[in-house]
């Protein structure tokens, strides 16, 4: 018995230990250090108190290990004066972290062009880190108790160090169960009943557009209702004819746009053949291209791509967009993982099937857009040995997540001496790499039939985390440093591991180009190389840029 309670101390309140107060605050203050994305007080505070209760729980097991190994006895006790060093190294540690914070920020701030911050509230962040960390280091005694008393249970018919395992296991399922099936399972219930609401919400100043070349109008197969909020807000952002003339001096199209919501029909096979019998009723396979646009997890389509897209072409295009969840991506990839693939597939196979059977003479162009989960579930619904015969045209995938198929495969086998934010791939035939500068005129050789657009910027942590990095830095971290990343970027393993997780949750709060915001301007420039428009000369292009900007897309 006394055994187990010398390599697990059982008491809640018992003394912190001084070396792991000390890789505590190192962590603390790497914690501190600029990362891909810029960080609120509150956010910084939250990666601190983490990293804090990290470097404390490492220096812990490493003393429980040399105990199981009597290198080191139970009440040991240390030195009087090495103990204040170590205090006093903490605290140095700690307070000059806190003394850099607000240069490493506006480091961060400046490769994005955001003005720097004066202050950035220290306090607030020590406080939020001081808070994170009391309560993760109280969950981890409470669990440590919970181990105690699980393995003295064992003690009766195991060894020692066998119970001690046992217990271990067994609390930690425990804490699992109750982690992920109640807690978790509880909020993720509430977020869906909280992002259901929002998209069932219509407010009283909006009804449907004029045009019937618009899903949710009248003579439309899908209700205004069913549309969701985000598809609402897609049908009536659309530029119209006049305004495109306005811009162009030319003669336009109405654009079509047609847009089915998860709650239009019951299965995503309903919902792709809901969507291609509304490009029928529209005549979308009569325009001279078509674009099936996947939405991202909210069903959210990026006016920043879309209208870049619809000016180019002077109108004469068609778009269709199929939404599979109202939540955000992060949280539909963690909670329904599959059904974005699925319904992208669906979409897909309804399309491209209709497609294949017109006359080749007589049917647009076929591209395929998708921005970060929208770009992943895009690449998932085409299998290329189901379109070798008679491909699509091209595609364009702004910001793919990290877990991308194609986009992995295309970086990995990369022309060794590019970097992992600007790739080559072979000739440049198929597959062309951008960023917030115009690189897609690079190719050896001309576009081939498919043509297939990546639109990715260095700063975007969803594109470049690598999961299993966790010691060795990320491939983003390389000696070619682009601009939209802090010079005083470096890689501390584990710390800077877990900034770089948290940072995908804020990467879409940067300014527009920067991060996980794609600009309009971008966008631009990658229809351009794609579709080829004919008619526009630079000067034109340039116009329609400066429009773009000036509407803050």
């Amino acid at each position: 018995m006394q055994k187990v309670q010398g390599l697990v101390d059982r008491s809640l309140l018992s003394p912190l230990l001084p070396n792991g107060l000390l890789l505590g605050a190192f962590a603390f203050r790497s914690s501190l250090a600029p990362s891909l994305v810029p960080r609120t007080e509150l956010l910084q505070g939250v990666v601190s108190g983490l990293s804090f209760a990290l470097g404390y729980g490492f220096a812990a097991a490493i003393l429980w290990c040399l105990r199981m190994l009597e290198l080191v006895k139970q009440g040991q006790p240390i030195h009087l004066r090495d103990m204040w060093v170590r205090l006093a190294l903490t605290v140095f540690l700690i307070v000059a972290g806190l003394m850099q914070v607000t240069d490493w920020q506006n480091g961060v701030r400046q490769a994005m062009q955001m003005p720097p911050l004066e202050d950035y509230r220290t306090l607030l962040v020590a406080a939020v880190a001081l808070a994170v960390a009391t309560i993760l280091l109280l969950l981890g005694r409470i669990f440590r108790r919970a181990w105690l008393i699980f393995a003295r249970m064992m003690t009766i018919a195991l060894p020692v160090r066998a119970a001690l395992l046992m217990g271990f296991v067994v609390a930690s399922v425990l804490f699992w169960s109750i982690g992920s099936g109640v807690l978790g399972r509880g909020l993720i219930n509430m977020l869906d009943a909280s992002y259901a609401r929002l998209d069932a919400l219509i407010p009283t100043e909006t009804s449907p557009p004029a045009s019937a070349l618009k899903s949710g109008t009248a003579g439309s197969l899908v209700s205004w209702s069913s549309l969701g909020a985000q598809g609402r807000d897609h049908m009536l952002a659309a530029p119209d004819a006049s305004a495109i003339t306005g811009l162009t001096g030319q003669p336009a199209l109405e654009p079509i746009r047609v847009y089915v919501g998860v709650n239009s029909a019951k299965t995503p096979e309903q919902r792709a053949g809901l969507a291609l019998a509304e490009l029928q009723r529209t005549g979308a396979f009569d325009r001279g291209t078509l674009v099936i646009a996947t939405p991202t997890g909210t069903g959210w389509i990026d006016q920043a791509a879309s209208q870049p897209l619809e000016y180019l072409l002077h109108g004469d295009v068609a778009t269709v967009s199929v939404q599979y969840s109202y939540l955000p991506s992060w949280l539909s990839l963690f909670v329904e993982p599959e059904r974005g693939a699925e319904t992208a597939q669906e979409v897909f196979r309804a399309v491209y099937g209709h497609w294949t059977a017109l006359p080749k003479d007589r049917r647009p162009r076929l591209f395929l857009f998708g921005l970060s989960l929208g770009a992943l579930n895009s690449d998932l619904a085409v299998d290329v040995y189901d379109i070798m015969g008679d491909p699509f045209h091209g595609a364009l995938w702004a910001g793919p997540p990290f877990a991308s198929r194609t986009w992995n495969v295309v970086v990995e086998n990369r022309v060794p001496e590019t970097p992992v934010w600007r790739p080559r791939y072979s000739d440049g035939r198929m597959f062309r790499f951008t960023t917030q500068d115009n690189f897609l005129g690079e190719g050896s050789a001309d576009w081939g039939p498919l043509r297939i657009a990546y639109l990715q910027y260095p700063s975007d942590p969803i594109v470049f985390f690598e999961p299993g990095r966790v010691i060795a830095p990320p491939r983003i971290f390389t000696a070619s440093r682009p601009a939209d990343i802090s010079p005083g970027l470096h890689w501390i393993p584990v710390v800077s591991y877990l900034q770089m997780a948290l940072d995908m949750a804020t990467a879409a709060g940067t300014p527009r180009g920067f991060g996980h915001v794609y600009a309009a301007s971008d966008y631009l420039d990658a229809w351009v190389a794609l579709l080829e428009p004919k008619g526009w000369t630079p000067a034109g292009i340039e116009q329609l840029r400066a429009r773009l900007v000036a509407e803050g897309l």
